[in-house]
């Protein structure tokens, strides 16, 4: 694998990792319920609308109707009057009407049909948009708890990152708190040999080191005094006998 395809797979793994982090399954059902109500919505209108173009077709066909039956009543009358010029002209206007009433019956049954399918799919729609909706209302209660139990189950036994933070902040607390006890211990140990000066007295610690010097000297000589002595008697001792 080139240099290029390994970083193109590292960006990717962790992006997915910071997207699955960030993802909250509560929303994206909730997401996605609100797109399939929506969804149910838009067919609701479109059947709303085609209903409404039906109902113009039908107002349509109904005022033709009453015209067709007025010009029957007009021819009628003409003929009635001797007037078959009129009559024929009622007749070819009845016609031309039957023909548009005609196109007229053929859209509305078409648009019947499709409302019938239109209205079928909206009932389909609406029952799998309730049952999503039940479905995700449990999957968010059961997420729910299985994330608080999750969480009690990381704060009981330390491996959350949250703890796992507070562990190591305990453990460098500790750390530096054991660093400055033997710190201090060896400061107290340094002070009391004399090997480090206690800047909290009056400056009288080289006299007094320098006393105890002379007196350790003397105490030698006086030491050295009483050997030779010890060393004398014994040789006397021994020319007496």
């Amino acid at each position: 694998m080139s240099l290029l395809g390994r970083m193109n797979t590292i960006l990717q793994a962790k992006a997915s990792k910071v997207l699955d982090k960030a993802e909250n399954p509560n929303e994206t059902l909730d997401y996605s319920y609100e797109r399939q109500l929506k969804l149910l919505q838009d067919v609701k209108r479109g059947l709303a609308d085609l209903v409404t173009s039906k109902r113009r077709l039908q107002l349509q066909r109904d005022q033709l109707q009453q015209n067709l039956t007025r010009l029957d009543d007009q021819a009628r009358q003409a003929l009635g009057s001797n007037r078959e010029d009129l009559a024929r002209m009622a007749l070819q206007r009845k016609a031309g009407i039957q023909q548009q009433l005609s196109s007229l019956d053929t859209q509305i049954q078409g648009l019947e049909t499709q409302q019938q399918k239109l209205t079928d799919a909206e009932q389909r729609l609406q029952t799998k948009v309730e049952t999503f909706r039940t479905t995700k209302e449990a999957i968010k209660a059961q997420y729910t708890a299985s994330t608080a139990q999750v969480k009690i189950s990381e704060a009981a036994t330390g491996i959350s990152e949250e703890m796992a933070d507070v562990g190591l902040a305990v453990q460098r607390a500790q750390d530096k708190t054991e660093q400055m006890q033997a710190r201090a211990a060896a400061l107290d140990e340094l002070t009391e040999t004399g090997a480090l000066e206690d800047l909290s007295g009056s400056g009288s610690d080289d006299i007094d080191r320098q006393l105890g010097h002379l007196a350790s000297g003397t105490d030698l000589d006086r030491q050295l005094a009483d050997l030779k002595a010890q060393l004398g008697t014994t040789e006397q001792k021994k020319l007496e006998e």
